[in-house]
């Protein structure tokens, strides 16, 4: 797997790839270079940017040296079509669902825009995919690049303890339930906590019973459109559902 990152600021990505236990994927199965589009300039200045035409705030990303840019990854990754992403506030939500679909695919090229955004004309011709973190607007498309690249890694083989993403919000389309570890008993501002006894039991079926009671609770008090969504799907059982219509509020 192989993602190729146009960026004017590489220095921000490069510290991602060599801390934490992603980087035993960006040590091996994950591939990752940078690219900046001043290396493929024709001025002296190395200009990425000009005026909008029509007036307005800001400076907009140029076509010809992001066109170059990619014609050099292309050449790079060798024959063979590769997805090119664009990160923007006006692109698809990411999921754990395209996230796991791009974790099983061969990678992509993450197109990072700045300034005020990117010429349109280039993203018309060569992005195949618009991605937003959320409804919000960043200074530019490293960080849900990291992002992106954090979510995918930690999905590949080995990085994590097999059954550890599995159980992951999203994964199953609930949120998941709280953790709890030691000590079993602590003082917090004076008021005593204590793990709750099902996890102390030893009973396996009753602990995960439990745990999947606290992960629909949670759904349904806070993303009440998630469990709408695994109903309307078929993915939860009898027991789940008895559960939630046992709730005060069912979506």
């Amino acid at each position: 797997m192989r993602f190729d990152i146009v960026t004017l600021f590489p220095e921000l990505i490069a510290p991602h790839l060599v801390h934490g236990i992603t980087r035993r994927a960006f040590e091996g199965a994950v591939q990752v270079q940078t690219w900046s589009p001043r290396d493929h300039t024709d001025d002296a200045y190395r200009r990425v940017d000009d005026r909008p035409y029509g007036g307005g705030a800001g400076m907009v990303m140029l076509v010809e040296p992001l066109l170059r840019t990619l014609d050099a990854i292309a050449a790079a990754r060798g024959p063979g079509p590769h997805a090119v992403i664009h990160f923007t506030p006006t692109g698809r939500r990411l999921d754990q669902a395209l996230v796991q679909q791009l974790a099983a695919g061969p990678g992509a090229v993450l197109l990072c825009g700045r300034y005020e955004g990117i010429d349109q004309r280039l993203i018309d011709a060569r992005v195949t995919l618009e991605i937003s973190l959320g409804d919000f607007v960043l200074s530019g498309g490293e960080l849900p690049a990291l992002a992106l690249l954090d979510a995918v890694a930690r999905l590949q083989p080995g990085v994590l303890t097999e059954p550890s993403h599995q159980c992951d919000s999203f994964s199953d389309g609930l949120l998941e339930g709280p953790h709890y570890s030691r000590p079993e008993r602590l003082s917090i501002d004076g008021v005593e906590q204590a793990v709750p006894d099902v996890l102390m039991s030893g009973h396996h079926a009753d602990i995960a019973r439990w745990r999947r009671e606290q992960a629909l609770a949670l759904t349904l008090r806070r993303r009440p459109e998630l469990v709408a969504a695994a109903l309307a799907a078929g993915r939860l059982s009898k027991a789940d559902e008895r559960f939630l219509a046992a709730q005060p509020t069912v979506p």
